[in-house]
């Protein structure tokens, strides 16, 4: 008899375990269903420019608590938008990371309103060697002749954003790219100003940290800057310091003979 009751208590047991786990389930996924909806996430990594297609879409489930401002729920909503920054696979697809409607694939559907895009020529060194990427911000030289026609280089344009190398909108920066053109977004007014500066000159691009957004204010630099001769401070009076040699030390003396006075200037000799 004792047997008989064990076994039924242990019956029990597991039939009562048995009815929590399914309540407790289904309490999971009715709780599931009420604080989760539906998000549409990039299926694949999208590169800038791209005019989206519906292989490149899922409809994934998203806590509705943490919704992403600007996110979107029906996948018709998002025929041939293009996307205006890189993203990757699982990534949801919001707002602020599309072209305007109506906005064509390639370049055009990234330039910002009321910005404008610009072509500059430039090698290997020049270019940065290739570390200029898509995304990047650089400052612009120019080496031209000032009204002296004398050499000078300066900076004329800053924190100038770089749309593409050559025609690769793509923003691997994994490794540098080698290119003969890169084209830069700026505004109608800066684009006057680059056009002029390579007409008159030679430029370059200079490479700046991405969080740096302080102003260089410079007069450039000409020949006679580089050349020119440092002054060194000596206990507190200027003294001069030589590129090269320095000149050696002259000291003059006077000479009498008889009623005759006259003077001498010597170079570092002694007088015997």
């Amino acid at each position: 008899m004792k047997n008989v009751r064990a076994i039924w208590m242990i019956a029990i047991s597991l039939l009562l375990g048995l009815a929590a786990v399914v309540v407790a389930g289904k309490w999971v996924i009715e709780r599931t269903s009420i604080d989760a909806s539906g998000v549409i996430i990039a299926s694949r990594d999208i590169d800038v420019g791209t005019r989206l297609t519906p292989d490149m879409l899922q409809l994934t489930d998203w806590p509705r608590a943490n919704m992403p401002v600007g996110s979107f729920q029906d996948p018709k909503l998002l025929g041939s938008r293009v996307v205006k920054v890189n993203l990757v696979r699982g990534e949801p697809l919001l707002e602020s990371k599309l072209a305007p409607e109506g906005s064509t694939g390639g370049l055009s559907g990234v330039i910002a309103e009321g910005k404008r895009a610009i072509t500059v020529r430039v090698n290997d060194v020049v270019g940065v060697a290739g570390f200029a990427l898509p995304g990047n911000k650089v400052d612009i030289l120019v080496n031209t002749r000032d009204e002296s026609d004398k050499p000078i280089s300066k900076i004329v344009l800053e924190q100038i954003l770089v749309l593409a190398v050559a025609q690769d909108l793509g923003r691997d920066e994994t490794k540098a790219k080698v290119v003969n053109a890169v084209t830069l977004e700026v505004t109608p007014e800066q684009a006057e100003e680059l056009d002029l500066a390579r007409s008159v000159g030679t430029l370059s691009l200079v490479l700046r940290n991405q969080m740096d957004r302080s102003v260089g204010t410079t007069e450039g630099v000409r020949t006679q800057d580089l050349l020119r001769l440092r002054v060194a401070t000596t206990l507190g009076t200027p003294a001069p310091v030589y590129r090269s040699k320095p000149p050696a030390r002259k000291e003059t003396v006077e000479i009498i003979r008889g009623i005759q006075k006259t003077e001498a200037t010597l170079s570092g000799k002694e007088i015997r």
